[in-house]
């Protein structure tokens, strides 16, 4: 499946979020912010089945450089997680849209989608804070 930014949502913690359709979507963390980690050497994330509630720790990734909290751009039961990432933490860096997603959440509540960024947003955001 081949992403298209322009088709993602962004939280302002830098996580992406894809509307897979049918009340699901695919979580994963931005390019912008793999940059700004460094090298990633770990990630714990929410096991399949937690719940996981809109703004709140879902987990946390770690670099060379930080440990970092991942935080939930939505609420949801977590459906399917990449698994491949306990020992390819790395490809979070390689690939932060396709291979290094991170898990895939079933929706409590699809309006929280709309207080999410589009791609647009999203870089006038990023741009705004490096200023």
């Amino acid at each position: 499946m081949t992403i298209k930014l322009a088709n993602l949502l962004y939280s302002k913690e830098h996580e992406w979020v894809l509307d897979l359709g049918e009340n699901r979507v695919r979580i994963g963390i931005s390019d912008y912010a793999q940059k700004q980690l460094g090298d990633i050497v770990f990630i714990e994330g929410p096991q399949l089945g937690d719940e996981v509630t809109v703004d709140e720790t879902m987990g946390t990734i770690e670099s060379v450089k930080a440990v970092s909290e991942l935080f939930a751009p939505v609420s949801g039961k977590v459906v399917r997680v990449n698994e491949e990432l306990e020992d390819e933490p790395e490809t979070i860096n390689n690939d932060p849209y396709e291979a290094g997603w991170l898990v895939e959440v079933e929706l409590s509540n699809t309006e929280e989608l709309k207080a999410l960024l589009n791609e647009e947003e999203y870089q006038s955001f990023i741009n705004e804070g490096e200023e």
